[in-house]
């Protein structure tokens, strides 16, 4: 079973580059994140056509996640992440597809820091560990795919001093991600890719792309239930440098 997490950065205006990326590389399970479609618009037909049954949640303009299965349908456990009834952002979606529970989650960015959208941010990931452990308790498969926009150590960043500031990076969303790994979870990627910097993300300014400025803020995060299944991991880098592509690459699981 091949599981991979995708932050698309609009899923209509990149249509061609899923589509594409869907033929070549047939994974089982995609977490789509940044949609920034309504409900309405998401391309259900052409996913449909590419062989894949869908679940989704979107919000106009910005956010909004899915979960895509290959030739079946995933079947719907959660909309939103529990804790907050005053929180619309479609950030959250869950479902079970072949014996396995999937989310696709979208952490806050958190910038500017410190100020309301930080708290926020570190506020999400408390409502996260929160329900983190209740999945665990249960001991069930679950894989906690999505973007976490955090890049949890030096080593998920390249060398430089200018996000110094950025709330990708400061030690409380960093503590944040660490307290939730510490629960029991498996950072996949890191696990089998101990001292690579597999980079998934590449911002559009200041060329970071050709001169691979990047850092790690999409991850694949396995209970104990699933974790020994774990046999390969990587980041479809290549998509990145595709014309019109996402600022994101999909980063991927295999589990026997």
């Amino acid at each position: 079973m091949k599981i991979a997490t995708f932050n698309i950065n609009n899923v209509n205006r990149r249509l061609p580059n899923l589509l594409r990326w869907l033929h070549a590389a047939k994974p089982d399970i995609v977490a789509l994140q940044e949609l920034k479609s309504t409900d309405a618009e998401f391309p259900i037909l052409a996913i449909n056509k590419a062989g894949y049954g869908a679940v989704w949640r979107g919000q106009k303009t910005w956010n909004g996640v899915a979960i895509l299965a290959r030739n079946t349908e995933p079947i719907l456990t959660r909309t939103a992440l529990p804790g907050d009834r005053n929180d619309d952002e479609a950030r959250y979606i869950e479902a079970a597809v072949n014996g396995v529970i999937v989310t696709s989650l979208y952490l806050p960015n958190g910038n500017p820091q410190p100020g309301p959208k930080f708290d926020y941010k570190l506020g999400w990931f408390r409502r996260l560990r929160s329900h983190a452990g209740k999945l665990l308790k249960q001991d069930i498969p679950v894989v906690l795919a999505g973007d976490y926009n955090v890049a949890p150590t030096v080593s998920d960043i390249y060398p430089t001093k200018s996000w110094d500031k950025d709330a990708l990076i400061q030690p409380k969303s960093r503590a944040a991600f660490k307290a939730l790994v510490d629960q029991g979870w498996t950072d996949a990627i890191r696990t089998l890719h101990p001292t690579k910097p597999m980079f998934t993300f590449w911002d559009y300014k200041r060329n970071r792309w050709p001169r691979d400025a990047g850092l790690r803020l999409d991850h694949l995060l396995l209970s104990p239930a699933v974790a020994p299944r774990l046999i390969k991991a990587g980041v479809d880098r290549e998509i990145r440098g595709e014309e019109g592509a996402s600022d994101h690459a999909p980063a991927w699981i295999v589990l026997s």
